[in-house]
């Protein structure tokens, strides 16, 4: 089919935009952006529609569409203040509103549809979106790492570049919720310059990956960035010096590092697109994120509706593993933390939704790290153990693996076991949205093996982080209470109650419900005992 407009023909079978028959260089998505508007242009085009038709569906920002559209008006001299084909409708969507002709209909009866120029354009109300089949597989994020730069004056170490390049590539593609481009697509870029939002149209990706590698004498600079291709915008950048001992234990380390701090900030990137960006109707991939991004708050609202929303993506997509496996863990911790009532039943709910999970994607780490939680909470230590270690053979960088690897060894009373996975997850990802969670899990054991210096000093670091819980507040009291600093422990215990008034002794008996061993909940009681926590709650918890 043959659009006219003007002198600007767009026709569909060649995919091209043309002016007084010379074609028009530009990108295949602003071509796809014009067709849907021209053969929509009776109606107003929502921002929604736009993206699941032009994206996939893919979670994109406004300023990508906002881009499309400006360029789209530049090959047709048009711009936002005078809007002579494209009207923006304020907050809701687009419309195509210059008379066009269909050149391919039967010549006696040629078609003119739409508005004449004199007639001012009506808006019509948003569309309702018919139900769609969910998508998961389509919308994860794609991400391409490209060969990074030997800035060296010597082409001898290029092997070195592109050994740290080969193992970000193969760290970050164990996180399976990432679509990773393969190595040989990357490394096809090798030595170009490239523009990242063109490579993003090009590979098809959200994010790119760049880095520059640099030796001098026995040591080793590796610089690195996250780009999201949408906006062109730098979500994180690092530097990591390190001195050379055995070159492949620092290439091992540099890799695993920026792979373990690339994960959390990919994810911080795509809730953040979904809950600023929040499509009209919800599908299974939305739903996740929304989910993830109210479980990381860590209040008891946020924890409520964390369950509700992963509740929601299972019903849209009951292939969708993620859902069940995060609904599960966000069950376990209203338990631990909020007003989650502990069961069994729910227990065994929150179990079969991780083997759920593991039906569809047995080799997904983060599944087994999940169900290795759930098994904590049911007092299956040994279980949880073996759960944490096959993630961690799937995934050598998950900090959270490392970290309920750690929780479980404690449990089983191996403190020496549980200090080193801890110390793994805190310098693998110092970034983790549940870093808090690493430290204070942390301290807890450390009180438990009467290291009460170390879980003073982590409670002191988690306490710095936003959405620190107040567990965190109770083991300081405790650790500050063995430490016979009184005064300290009373006052840590009156900031336990501003946090969480009605925090009791009996409260934590119940909510320590994961804990097997009668002697770990003694001990901790009879701490919060001696830093003057009361024993039964004077008022009810908020």
């Amino acid at each position: 089919m043959r659009y006219q407009f003007d002198d600007f023909e767009l026709d569909t079978d060649r995919f091209e935009l043309s002016r007084s028959g010379v074609a028009l260089a530009t990108e295949p998505q602003v071509i796809e952006l014009l067709v849907m508007l021209v053969q929509n242009r009776h109606r107003m085009l929502t921002k929604e529609e736009i993206n699941e038709s032009v994206w996939r569906g893919r979670i994109v920002s406004d300023s990508a569409l906002s881009s499309r559209i400006k360029i789209a008006r530049k090959l047709l001299e048009d711009d936002g203040r005078t809007q002579r084909y494209i009207r923006t409708v304020h907050k809701k969507g687009f419309r195509f509103i210059a008379p066009v002709q269909e050149l391919d209909v039967a010549e006696d009866t040629p078609a003119t549809v739409g508005p004449s120029a004199a007639e001012p354009p009506t808006v019509e109300p948003e569309s309702t979106c018919p139900a769609q089949e969910p998508a998961p597989h389509s919308a994860k994020p794609a991400v391409a790492v490209l060969p990074f730069t030997n800035l060296t004056n010597d082409p001898g170490q290029e092997y070195f570049s592109d050994g740290i390049t080969t193992d970000i590539i193969s760290n970050l593609s164990k996180h399976r919720w990432l679509d990773v481009v393969a190595r040989n697509t990357s490394f096809g870029f090798k030595g170009q310059a490239t523009n990242v939002q063109l490579l993003g149209q090009t590979l098809g990706v959200d994010y790119v990956v760049e880095g520059s590698v640099q030796r001098a004498g026995d040591r080793v600079r590796v610089n690195v960035h996250l780009t999201d291709c949408h906006s062109g915008h730098t979500q994180w950048a690092d530097r990591y010096n390190r001195q050379i001992a055995d070159i492949f234990e620092l290439q091992d380390d540099i890799t695993e590092t920026i792979a373990a701090r690339l994960e959390p900030e990919i994810g911080y990137a795509e809730r953040y697109k979904v809950v600023h960006n929040r499509p009209a109707n919800l599908q299974a991939w939305d739903c996740y994120h929304l989910g993830v991004h109210h479980f990381y708050r860590f209040t008891g609202p946020d924890n409520r509706e964390a369950q509700r929303l992963l509740r929601q993506s299972q019903e849209l997509d009951p292939y969708f593993g993620e859902a069940y496996a995060w609904w599960a863990y966000a069950v376990i911790l209203g338990m631990v933390y909020w007003d989650t009532k502990p069961a069994q039943t729910l227990l065994d709910e929150a179990l079969r939704a991780c083997d759920q999970s593991l039906s569809l994607m047995p080799n997904n780490a983060t599944f087994h790290a999940l169900r290795a939680r759930v098994l904590l909470a049911r007092r299956e230590y040994r279980s949880a153990i073996s759960e944490n270690r096959i993630a961690i053979e799937l995934n050598p960088t998950f900090a959270a693996a490392f970290c309920g690897l750690g929780d479980s060894l404690a449990y089983e009373t191996r403190y020496e076991e549980a200090l080193k996975n801890f110390r793994k997850s805190i310098a693998l990802s110092p970034n983790d949205p549940q870093m808090w969670a690493f430290l204070t899990y942390g301290a807890l054991a450390m009180i438990f093996k009467g290291d009460y210096e170390t879980a003073l000093e982590w409670t002191d670091w988690a306490a710095t982080i936003p959405n620190c819980q107040y567990w965190t507040s109770a083991h300081r009291a405790v650790a500050l209470a063995y430490l016979n600093r009184t005064s300290a422990a009373h006052d840590a215990t009156a900031r336990l109650l501003l946090e969480l008034p009605g925090f009791s002794v009996a409260f934590a008996r119940e909510k320590l419900l994961y804990l097997r061993e009668q002697a770990q909940v003694d001990c901790y009681l009879e701490g919060l005992r001696r830093a003057g926590v009361p024993e039964q709650a004077t008022m009810l918890a908020s």
